[in-house]
């Protein structure tokens, strides 16, 4: 296998954050890893690891050392439904091995190009009351602390709430071990309808499904409601030209097209919207898990997404429309809406309580900061949450009465990474030093 050319400068996915690393680290053994951690301590140097750059937020930017986790990615081992992997596989890779052997991923969020360990660090989630993030189907992790013990902490641990979703904050993930299932097929049932309809109906939408979401188009009454839920055979796949059409062309060659439009001519935005969400057909099809809840993105945005106690998403989403029209430039993309059922990792999102999120995003190149701020103040009295991975404006001051047990995930840091070999300014600001 060719060795990837790493270089110095490093860019996020979404191109808006970037770092020049001093050197870089690319271990392939964990005794390697240790070893490299133990250098940087005993130096005062720092260590960020990183994986696949799709954080909008600048949680993996490296002003010193970057490590790169490409050549611990491979499978373990599997016992049953617990399966261990190297915390740099990526998630597609993932998701292959497991159906390879008849399993699968009780959920999933809607891409799988992040690792492992990137995903459950930064509270990567999919929809469905039934699950949290995916650090909940987290069982057990191999880490190396920041003096360079390598150490195995296993869920029931007193130490494993902080662990499972560490921010990487606490050490480097070397193996991380998932409680998967058995392999299983969805019932996608995708169609338009009024958001009034949705919002009339959401309290019986939502546990009523496996998996809801939806999608409001700004500046329209319109919206798509996306119900994904199990079933016993894989009888109704979408052909070929039909996955090609909605996921390849229409959802990225042509938005991508629509969205430069609209950079260039903001005022045709409201209508380029209205006609977008009028072209909106149904479809229904069946395919494997990960397939049905995984999808190509390739039109760069920004984003921000923010947990909100459920009860709150009607408040939240009567307001947007206002928030939205009142904003200078114009918002392109639709707002997604998820849900998730209550999380017990101390700085998960959806910790303690069932959750909506909600997501807002804007075409690269595009102004955002004036949305994004107005969306946290409407989300942050309602008790919501920052996804660590997208942007926000948070800081550990206004983040510890969000997540009550923010000074024991604190302690645990204190304990694994005295030193703060794995810290940079994004993390000082959200702890604190």
């Amino acid at each position: 296998m060719t060795t990837p050319v790493i270089a110095r400068r490093w860019t996020n996915w979404a191109g808006n954050q970037h770092a020049a690393a001093t050197d870089i680290l690319t271990p392939g053994t964990v005794d390697e890893l240790a070893t490299q951690v133990k250098e940087a301590s005993a130096t005062g140097r720092r260590i960020k690891a990183v994986g696949s750059g799709h954080s909008f937020t600048a949680i993996a930017v490296a002003d010193d050392q970057r490590m790169h986790l490409h050549r611990l990615a491979g499978l373990v081992s599997i016992d049953g439904p617990l399966v261990t992997v190297q915390a740099g596989m990526p998630l597609a890779t993932l998701n292959a091995v497991l159906a390879e052997h008849g399993l699968a991923m009780p959920n999933l969020g809607d891409i799988d190009a992040q690792t492992v360990a990137g995903a459950i660090a930064t509270g990567t989630h999919g929809t469905g009351t039934q699950h949290g993030t995916l650090a909940s189907a987290v069982e057990g992790v191999k880490l190396v602390t920041g003096t360079g013990e390598i150490l195995t902490v296993e869920r029931g641990d007193e130490i494993f709430p902080a662990v499972a979703l560490g921010l990487g904050a606490l050490g480097v993930l070397a193996e991380v071990t998932l409680r998967c299932v058995d392999a299983f097929v969805l019932l996608a049932d995708e169609r338009p309808m009024p958001l009034r309809e949705i919002m009339a109906g959401i309290d019986d939408w939502v546990p009523g499904n496996d998996h809801l979401e939806f999608f409001w188009y700004p500046y329209t009454d319109r919206a798509q409601l996306k119900r994904n839920n199990r079933v016993a055979a894989n009888d109704r796949p979408l052909s070929r030209f039909r996955g090609w059409l909605d996921d390849q062309f229409l959802s990225n060659t042509v938005f991508a097209g629509v969205c430069r439009l609209g950079r260039a001519v903001p005022a045709a935005v409201p209508a380029i919207s209205a006609i977008s969400a009028r072209a909106l057909t149904a479809r229904v099809y069946t395919d494997r898990s990960d397939r049905v809840f995984c999808t190509p993105r390739r039109v760069h945005f920004t984003e921000m997404e923010y947990e909100i106690p459920r009860a709150a998403l009607p408040e939240v989403m009567a307001a947007l429309p206002r928030l939205i029209g009142e904003l200078p430039f114009r918002v392109q993309f639709p707002v997604e809406v998820r849900f998730t059922g209550p999380d017990d990792a101390w700085l998960s999102h959806g910790y303690g309580r069932e959750s909506a999120y909600v997501a807002v995003h804007q075409y690269i190149g595009a102004p955002s900061e004036p949305y994004f701020r107005a969306v946290e103040a409407l989300c942050e009295p309602l008790g919501g949450r920052p996804h660590w991975g997208k942007i926000h404006y948070r800081t550990a001051e206004t983040l510890r009465p969000a997540y009550e047990r923010f000074d024991d995930f604190r302690a645990v840091r204190d304990r694994l990474d005295p030193a703060r070999v794995f810290t940079n300014d994004y993390l000082d600001r959200v702890l604190g030093s």
